[in-house]
């Protein structure tokens, strides 16, 4: 059997009395660390990385071969581009205001190289019309080594040749960049909200404020932490922001849960130290499992094998883990200084002349329970249907990437990207590059020839031809423009078709090896390697929860609904937002400004940020289900009691993620824009369709069969569980202490 809460359980209600009656210290030990992490990472600075590896791709085989060939041309790249209403780019008109302002760009610190059309060298950079034509600007030094100021330089001044029927606009990553939201504008929004909702739920500001600060403390550090991170291994741009989403969503949910324990503690007449230690000792070990679940969840990104993620997963994994120890030690040290402030004026006016409230829930959420125990059947029936619904997008989900067509519209990279599309086509913005190895003899380089030849004549290719060869070298390159966007699925066709046809029969009979490359065959290739590794990713975390689960609840039934409930969830979470950003039917606001494919990293992140949270929810709901069922062995109380006096607090925690992640949404950034769409909506979904309608419709239907363990397993597997039943001394044995957060074998 398991032990009791003397064998490892107490530490954590020693913990929280320690951090309740040292409040001040334990305060002041999380203020220094916030100031401490937080100089040395403004100190040390981060050096973002959007690197990652293909193993064994084409287009990773270009990136190799092309960084032996020409390593030196490896700075920042942009464009400025500029368009006349009527007559020609090559008017003196035009070229008397825009030959200046690229001499002026020449200048500019670190341009190192600019190619105006006007120059021999650039003379195909002129539409065939005439009317639109682009410069390159090449600098000495990497993207991230620019300072913002250098780059606003270089928009004004190009802006600066502007005039009536000219327009001048500017793409590339780093001009991207400058354009963004000004960072923590989305923060601020979600903290704004959930306060509000917090608020609400609370009645007090000082209940309000105690997740609120506990969360920015989490966030605050774990920014600096992953800051630091940063320098010991490459972790992409949007990772930082997402820990960010993350951190907010998770630390002031898990503070909540907290809170509200406490609260109720003190409603039912325990002194507020006591209330403290109850609800840490009970929903604190709920956070610690869920918080580990989450982290698990995170770090099973890396069965995928792309380095891409692995930053990703640890700085939101490291995101969690800090939250979670603000929620033990730092939440129970605030509720010290706040003592009964954390309730309602109203409820300490009702607890002064009332005195303890104890009993089961009352009120709204005891009424939904009831109703929903007498209709199990019918509203089972109503939520698969919705959730059917929502899913059927998914079945059109085609993963790919962002790039600036996506942007804004009123962006001055999403203009440079529309002209440069209307003038030298479609697939302009996403050329293919072919890298052939041509070691020597006529017979290469006739093959190299036909290749190019053959590029040129064949259907979806609007013409291709190859570049100077360097001396001595034998590796040539080709680039090859498609009729079709880089997001248009025509164009994934072509890539498919020119590797396994086109290219293979020039080759034949020949040493010519030749590659498919550029940056539209490498998100091609990224989605087909997430894809073949998406399985077994789903795989491992939905076995992973089973497991835990099973574990949690020695119950086959229970993990089994979970990891169903999930697949659903996922299922119809992707179909939100296949409609939203892939259908583009989400608008300008949430940054669906046209079509184009979801990107392929991002449902391996929400997966696993779908299965922690789903986690979260499922252990609150039925953690509070099986006390009951321990106590009362009466299935329909069980899953009635525990849906009514946990529904309340799920859907506020939901509600506090939705406005959250929705805040992200109305970043106008797609990427971000698409994680805060799929998370809100995944969560939504979760607490208010599954959680309060599904689970438990679900749950009286199946009865006492709910808890049924096969004896022989039983005995096997060690016992592991969540939350301890708040009366622990009254509990009977294998209640109270199966609930513990605690795991030994028999």
């Amino acid at each position: 059997m398991c032990r009791t809460d003397r064998d490892g359980g107490w530490i954590v209600a020693v913990l929280a009395r320690w951090c309740f009656r040292h409040k001040w210290l334990v305060i002041l030990l999380w203020v220094a660390a916030l100031f401490g992490i937080g100089t040395a990472g403004r100190v040390a600075g981060d050096t973002y990385s959007n690197v990652f590896s293909l193993p064994n791709t084409e287009s990773s085989k270009v990136i190799d071969l092309l960084d032996k060939a020409v390593h030196d041309q490896s700075g920042e790249s942009d464009t400025v581009v500029w368009h006349v209403d009527s007559g020609s780019v090559r008017d003196a008109s035009v070229r008397q205001r825009i030959t200046p302002m690229l001499d002026k760009v020449r200048h500019q610190k670190d341009v190192g190289q600019v190619v105006s059309p006007y120059d021999a060298a650039g003379a195909a950079q002129i539409s065939k019309d005439g009317r639109t034509a682009y410069a390159t600007v090449t600098y000495d030094v990497l993207g991230a080594e620019l300072d913002k100021a250098q780059v606003h330089d270089l928009v004004d001044t190009a802006h600066s040749a502007r005039a009536d029927g000219l327009q001048v606009e500017l793409g590339g990553n780093i001009i991207q960049s400058v354009e963004e939201p000004p960072a923590g504008l989305s923060e601020f929004v979600g903290i704004g909200a959930a306060a509000v909702v917090l608020f609400l739920a609370f009645g007090s500001l000082f209940g309000m404020l105690t997740p609120i600060v506990t969360a920015l403390f989490a966030i605050g550090i774990s920014s600096s932490l992953i800051t630091l991170l940063t320098h010991t291994m490459n972790v992409p741009d949007f990772a930082g922001q997402l820990a960010m989403l993350v951190g907010l969503g998770v630390g002031i949910d898990y503070a909540l849960f907290i809170v509200t324990r406490h609260r109720k503690g003190i409603l039912s007449g325990k002194s507020p130290e006591e209330a403290a230690v109850t609800a840490v000792n009970t929903s604190g070990r709920a956070v610690l499992f869920a918080g580990g679940t989450v982290c698990i969840a995170l770090l099973g990104m890396f069965t995928v094998g792309l380095s891409l993620l692995y930053g990703v997963a640890i700085s939101a994994a490291m995101t969690v883990v800090v939250s979670v120890l603000a929620a033990i030690t730092l939440l129970p040290a605030m509720l010290g200084v706040f003592g009964q402030r954390v309730l309602s004026r109203r409820q300490r006016r009702k607890f002064a002349a009332e005195g303890p409230r104890t009993g089961d829930a009352v009120g709204a959420a005891m009424r939904w329970s009831t109703f929903v125990q007498r209709h199990p059947k019918s509203l089972a029936a109503v939520a698969v249907v919705v959730m059917a619904v929502l899913a059927i997008p998914t079945l059109s989900l085609r993963l790919g990437s962002s790039d600036q067509g996506n942007d804004q519209k009123s962006s001055t990279t999403r203009k440079a990207y529309d002209m440069l599309a209307d003038g030298f086509g479609p697939g302009f913005n996403g050329p293919l590059t072919i890298l052939a190895e041509v070691p020597g003899g006529a017979k290469d380089k006739a093959a190299l020839d036909g290749l190019v030849t053959t590029l040129d004549h064949t259907k979806g290719i609007a013409y291709a031809a190859a570049l100077p060869m360097q001396p001595d070298s034998t590796v040539a390159l080709v680039r090859a423009v498609p009729t079709t966007s880089p997001q248009d699925k025509a164009t994934t066709t072509l890539i498919n078709h020119l590797r396994s046809d086109v290219v293979p029969a020039a080759e034949r009979g020949t040493t010519m090896k030749a590659y498919i490359g550029g940056p539209t065959a490498t998100f091609k290739d990224f989605a087909s390697v997430l894809g073949s590794k998406m399985p077994i990713f789903i795989g491992v975390i939905i076995a992973l929860g089973f497991v835990l689960l099973l574990l949690a609840f020695r119950s086959l039934v229970v993990p089994l609904t979970a990891a169903v409930m999930n697949m659903v969830a996922a299922g119809a979470s992707f179909g939100v937002l296949v409609a939203t950003f892939q259908w583009a039917w989400g608008g300008s606001l949430l940054g669906a400004t046209r079509e184009g494919p979801i990107d392929a990293f991002l449902p391996v992140i929400m997966l696993a940020l779908l299965f922690g949270l789903s986690m979260d929810y499922q252990v609150f709901l039925v953690s509070r289900m099986h006390e009951e069922w321990v106590h009362t062995k009466d299935s329909a109380r069980a899953v009635r009691v525990g849906l009514a006096e946990t529904s309340r607090v799920i859907n506020s925690a939901a509600v506090i993620m939705i406005c959250v992640f929705g805040a992200f949404a109305l970043s106008g950034v797609r990427v971000l824009g698409m994680f805060g769409i799929g998370l809100a909506g995944a969560v939504a979904l979760d607490a208010f369709i599954l959680r309060t309608v599904l689970v438990p419709s679900l749950m009286h239907l199946f009865g006492t069969a709910n808890w049924w363990l096969p004896s022989w397993l039983d005995k096997r597997l060690p016992h592991m569980a969540v939350e301890p039943a708040e009366e622990t001394p009254a509990a009977p044995r294998g209640g109270a202490q199966d609930m513990a957060l605690v795991s030994s074998a028999d």
